[in-house]
């Protein structure tokens, strides 16, 4: 049965979020054999975004580009989304699952009456029929879903499935869609604050992570005008110090499980696991991380895992290929320095 895609191309300000390429390269197979792929940008000016979606395969882009939508907000995005799924009556509409992407699969379904399969990782067509592939139970197994409503949403994990490789040769020309905005909107964007910076926790090929055992250091003495918790939040800097430097040297993100964030020792958006970010980097290297299923269920997808551990009966251990039992303050030092000379 030959499939219309329409592929959401997620992006802010004109940036695009490397996983809606990757959904455009999901859209072209499903739609092989006769089927169309078009893509969705919405925002304000986002004429390069439009060009770039059909270098990335988009038979068709539809753009939404009003000064209404400069700023991303879930009434008027789901509002526009449904009135183009309307009119061009997608059989499956493909989102990456971003924060944005999330969020509006999940609006639009309300309006179109459908379902939406959510953070799915292998996607297969069966007698006409698409199977969807995602983990539950905290990432322990996995479950083969459909939805029998049409059209069928669905929301895919970053870095779960292949970038297509764009065609510079390639350009097309847009169809601007007429807009049907509601006037009174519940949500007004004030302004923005800019949060650390580096490499994101999605995007990353590579992914250092921090725990509770950032803090275990015996040998560090925190400066006497500390409390004990102050004390205590002083040590885990250090260790994630050590972590950073690893991660700079790979060139890759920072994360953390909840534990160290709960802990206060760095910010909740450094948390991978199940209330924090779902990642699926080729490396994953796990400092001073117990291994908690809660934190299993954000990186057990990853297709390398590297745990470094004093305790050699953590959980960690079971689900990473490569271990060290040791003190990651004496593991971390030799190792960045090594990866430095070896990686110039």
């Amino acid at each position: 049965m030959t499939k219309n895609i329409l592929v959401y191309i997620d992006n802010f300000k004109g940036e695009v979020q490397q996983a809606s390429w990757e959904a455009l390269g999901v859209g072209q197979t499903l739609a092989e054999g006769g089927g169309k792929v078009s893509a969705l940008v919405l925002g304000h000016e986002v004429d390069d975004v439009a060009q770039a979606a059909f270098q990335y395969g988009a038979d068709e882009v539809f753009v939404a580009d009003d000064p209404a939508l400069a700023d991303y907000r879930p009434e008027p995005w789901g509002d526009v989304t449904a009135q183009v799924a309307r009119d061009a009556a997608p059989d499956v509409i493909l989102f990456p699952t971003t924060t944005r992407g999330r969020e509006l699969a999940g609006m639009a379904s309300v309006d179109l009456e459908t379902g939406v399969l959510v953070d799915v990782i292998d996607l297969g067509v069966e007698g006409g029929d698409i199977t969807a592939t995602r983990s539950i139970y905290a990432g322990k197994l996995l479950s083969e879903v459909t939805c029998s409503a049409s059209p069928q949403l669905i929301t895919l994990r970053g870095r779960a499935f292949p970038t297509p490789e764009p065609d510079p040769s390639l350009s097309g020309d847009p169809t601007h869609i007429s807009l049907e905005l509601s006037p009174d909107l519940a949500t007004t964007v004030t302004g923005y604050e800019e949060k650390g910076g580096g490499v994101s926790l999605k995007d990353a090929a590579v992914i250092v992570a921090g725990g509770r055992g950032t803090s275990n250091n015996p040998s560090l003495s925190p400066p006497a005008d500390l409390d004990e918790d102050e004390g205590e939040i002083w040590k885990a800097e250090q260790g994630f110090q050590l972590v950073n430097d690893l991660a700079d040297v790979l060139g890759g993100a920072v994360g953390a499980s909840r534990a160290a964030v709960d802990a206060n020792y760095i910010p909740y958006e450094h948390q991978v696991g199940q209330t924090g970010k779902v990642v699926s980097p080729d490396l994953y290297i796990a400092c001073g991380v117990s291994g908690a299923i809660q934190h299993l269920a954000g990186m057990r997808t990853s297709k390398v895992i590297v745990a470094i551990n004093k305790d050699e009966n953590a959980p960690i251990f079971k689900l990473a290929r490569f271990g060290v039992v040791g003190d990651l303050f004496e593991v971390l030092p030799p190792l960045t320095e090594g990866l430095k000379a070896a990686l110039g």
